[in-house]
């Protein structure tokens, strides 16, 4: 007789982390929730610390997997939802990250926006991407972080720092750095 496989389904949201624990049934067998803080450190900023993603996420998690009676060796798959469009930027080699996450939200580029749409750069960004250019999505905000840190574009180009959704922040984590992946519908939501 095999053992019984879970399936945990994880959703990272914008205020919290929420998991479950499905049984082969389709029958959720345990649930956990973490608040995460948001922070506002200027008018129409948001931000979150990567870290109180990968807390609350973990702390979910344990108490998900403590309701249902199940250990992580019986856990077959997990699936991941998340706020799409939240940027974060990592150092690949010890998988720190460089600043606050730029959540979706945020306005923060607008002016950047504006910027390359005066320049005719909308266009261009539909065509290749499908998007308005808009602060909402990843893509200036990649742009915006690498402007304000030291040195972290050149770091950048010579593959040093990781981008990633929040799926793909999680991802990284729970591999423990080996794996720097996301999917389609998260890629499509980035304007790169």
């Amino acid at each position: 007789m095999s053992a019984r496989r879970y399936v945990v389904a994880l959703d990272q949201g914008t205020t919290g982390s929420t998991v479950l624990v499905v049984d082969p049934e389709g029958t959720v067998r345990g649930r956990g929730y973490a608040l995460l803080p948001q922070h506002f450190p200027e008018p129409g900023w948001v931000e979150h610390d990567p870290e109180e993603i990968w807390h609350t996420t973990c702390q979910a998690l344990a108490v998900a997997l403590r309701a249902a009676s199940v250990s992580p060796a019986e856990i077959a798959a997990v699936g991941i939802a998340n706020q799409r469009e939240t940027t974060i930027l990592w150092e690949r080699a010890s998988g720190r990250p460089v600043a606050n996450a730029i959540a979706w939200q945020c306005r923060r580029t607008a002016a950047l926006c504006d910027a390359l749409r005066a320049d005719g750069a909308e266009p261009e960004f539909r065509r290749r991407t499908g998007l308005v250019l808009d602060p909402y999505f990843s893509g200036t905000k990649i742009r915006w972080l690498l402007d304000q840190g030291p040195g972290l574009r050149a770091r950048a180009e010579r593959g040093e720092i990781a981008f990633g959704t929040v799926d793909s922040w999680l991802l990284w984590k729970l591999t423990g750095g080996g794996v720097h992946a996301t999917d389609p519908s998260n890629a499509s939501r980035t304007l790169c």
